[in-house]
């Protein structure tokens, strides 16, 4: 349990009881994407879902939304590739008690630019102005993105084994995790004196990873499980993505925590499991692979990182 992001108004072994109560009844939930199979086709649709959380009270606090909205597409289409789907179209859902047409704008050019880096077509969305439901000058943002992948090209964990290979790629930041926790620990002044990088936009994985995978996953697949370091952070996401009998190990030293991620947990005070539970630390997305192949993969990636191992053992992921 992360007592530190719960103390700060978020459970989110409450979210885990919920997902493992609904996938009882529907067993195809909980991963990354749902698949959608295209009848008499060789492909699968794939769809995600997301929001930016309590990332929109800083924006609201500093008047700053041009930013706000690559952080929705990116919560979406990093989860997609992580099941290898390149994505194809995004929609939005923009609520407000008033709608503000400026601000408004601002929000929607950050989703078309998020799509761009995504290669993907942001075709319509949705507002909608409920008077009395919202602060004024504060609003709510939902994306929704539909992806496609080659059955039997799926990326699903399923072809783990002991011996592969953890690879840390580098966020840009907080991404769009943890600010109910960010908030509670900073007083507004430092959330102005840190907010460049607070609310630098989430990185958008899509165009690397998509690449990667053409050329190392090609004839035999050597990227073998893909984890986007979002909510739960190291210990949840990527334990999502392992079968039974199989153990993630990661090395906290093998990479350069950004100074950012200190100053939140000794602000907060928040223990080291809590605060690898909670926040991605520096690293945005796992990719694990073939041992063989780890070293070739590391260096297709722009300062990418060996940062563990993958082991026979009760299934999880263990920090050390």
């Amino acid at each position: 349990m992360s007592t530190a992001y719960k103390k700060a108004g978020v459970n989110i072994d409450a979210g885990n009881e919920l997902v493992k109560r609904l996938k009882k009844k529907l067993p195809q939930i909980g991963g990354f994407g749902g698949l959608f199979p295209i009848a008499g086709t060789k492909y699968n649709l794939v769809s995600s879902t997301d929001g930016v959380g309590t990332k929109l009270k800083l924006a609201f606090m500093l008047d700053k939304h041009d930013t706000i909205g690559i952080d929705l597409v990116a919560m979406n289409v990093n989860d997609l590739i992580c099941v290898g789907a390149k994505p194809l179209f995004f929609l939005d859902y923009f609520a407000c008690g008033k709608l503000n047409v400026a601000q408004a704008e601002q929000i929607i050019k950050g989703i078309a630019a998020g799509c761009e880096l995504a290669d993907s077509q942001l075709i319509g969305g949705e507002t909608a102005e409920m008077p009395g439901f919202y602060k004024e000058g504060e609003y709510d943002l939902a994306g929704f993105s539909v992806g496609i992948v080659e059955k039997g090209k799926e990326i699903n964990g399923s072809k783990i084994k002991p011996g592969d290979v953890i690879i840390g790629l580098p966020s840009s930041g907080p991404h769009s995790n943890g600010y109910s926790l960010i908030r509670k620990v900073f007083s507004n002044a430092e959330l102005k004196k840190y907010s460049s990088r607070l609310l630098a936009p989430t990185k958008i994985y899509v165009r690397e990873i998509l690449a990667a995978l053409a050329k190392f996953n090609l004839k035999t697949q050597n990227i073998t499980g893909i984890a986007h370091i979002t909510g739960g952070s190291f210990y949840d996401k990527i334990e999502r993505i392992l079968q039974q009998k199989i153990r993630v190990v990661i090395e906290k030293n093998s990479w350069k925590v950004p100074e950012i991620f200190k100053i939140i947990q000794k602000k907060g005070g928040a223990p080291e499991k809590d605060i690898y539970r909670t926040l991605n630390m520096g690293i945005g997305m796992v990719l694990i692979v073939r041992s063989d192949a780890a070293l070739q993969i590391k260096k297709f990636f722009k300062n990418a990182k060996i940062i563990g191992s993958v082991e026979k053992g009760e299934r999880g992921v263990e920090l050390i």
